[in-house]
């Protein structure tokens, strides 16, 4: 890969693995973070990875980028003792998409990540698997046990009140 390469992967797909990590790790200067060290590999790696494997590249890199930050937010919290309790509040009035965010949230890692990637970023069964490294059966699976998940939640009227 070129350095004109790999400045348009920058263009072309730095907003949706920001918006893809964002999702992931809610927290805007952890998802900041995650962008610029997946791009931070495919240099360091560029001639290596073609041109056309870069989009697939940067999401593998940017998941398990994602899940690194997680297990080590969750081990963070661990060692510190704190517990955090779901708060519910009633405030009369919450929008769609809060809601389904909330439902997204809930999710087993890998069901909101393979999730996010199929209906948020548009990838194949395929793509998802090698990003993944599920094979495609797998994800479809966790696809499938998400969205039921997911409706679920939305249907239930305790869930929304």
């Amino acid at each position: 890969m070129t350095a004109e390469e790999f400045n348009r992967c920058v263009d072309l797909y730095s907003d949706s693995i920001y918006r893809f990590a964002l999702k992931m790790l809610k927290n805007t200067d952890l998802a900041m973070d995650n962008v610029q060290d997946c791009f931070e590999r495919l240099w360091v790696k560029h001639r290596e990875v073609d041109f056309a494997k870069a989009k697939s590249y940067l999401f593998t890199s940017a998941y398990h980028a994602a899940i690194d930050s997680i297990r080590k937010e969750k081990r963070k919290l661990e060692y510190a003792g704190e517990a955090f309790f779901e708060t519910s509040t009633s405030n009369g009035y919450s929008d769609a998409k809060e809601i389904v965010d909330k439902a997204v949230e809930k999710l087993p890692e890998i069901q909101k990540s393979v999730l996010l990637l199929r209906d948020y970023e548009g990838y194949s069964y395929e793509e998802i698997g090698e990003i993944t490294g599920l094979n495609e059966s797998q994800v479809k699976v966790y696809i499938y046990r998400a969205r039921l998940f997911l409706k679920e939640q939305l249907v239930s009227i305790d869930n929304l009140i």
